[in-house]
């Protein structure tokens, strides 16, 4: 890298700009496909560059990280095996509590549980920063050690 005096360019997906604007993500996509939100695509997924996000709004955009520097995210899958429908909704009821009322609270964190009942088998999917996953997990974790 050389110092060359370029400034790193923060870009949001489309899930952060629809938080951030308290849209639908299919409404977000259908902006970027209309041209009305400038977009880049990287893959099969849309950035949005921070200057093209308060173009589009005509507000400066809100930093995705602490002090507006970079933001991490986990994407993680807790699978648990062997938990009956009772423990599951305790499990859910804490977790879904727990990320209302914690550090990422202001909906950054995203979380899914798809339970089989036939296998007993629950699986948890987990999107949100790094420290805030981590906790989360720990606390998974003990619910699981709580119900055996």
């Amino acid at each position: 890298m050389s110092g060359g005096g370029a400034v790193a360019r923060q870009y949001y997906s489309v899930d952060q700009v629809a938080a951030l604007l308290g849209l639908h993500v299919k409404t977000v996509r259908a902006y970027v496909r209309d041209g009305r939100l400038k977009a880049t695509r990287i893959g099969k997924q849309y950035r949005i560059a921070r200057e093209d996000l308060e173009a589009f709004t005509g507000n400066a955009a809100p930093s995705t990280g602490r002090g507006g520097g970079p933001y991490a995210e986990a994407s993680t899958i807790v699978r648990i095996d062997g938990i009956d429908r009772e423990a599951v909704t305790r499990l859910t009821t804490t977790v879904m509590a727990a990320i209302a009322h914690g550090p990422d609270g202001d909906g950054r964190m995203r979380v899914e549980a798809v339970y089989d009942e036939e296998r007993a088998n629950l699986k948890v999917v987990i999107l949100g920063g790094l420290d805030s996953t981590a906790e989360l997990i720990k606390i998974i974790d003990v619910l699981v050690g709580e119900a055996e």
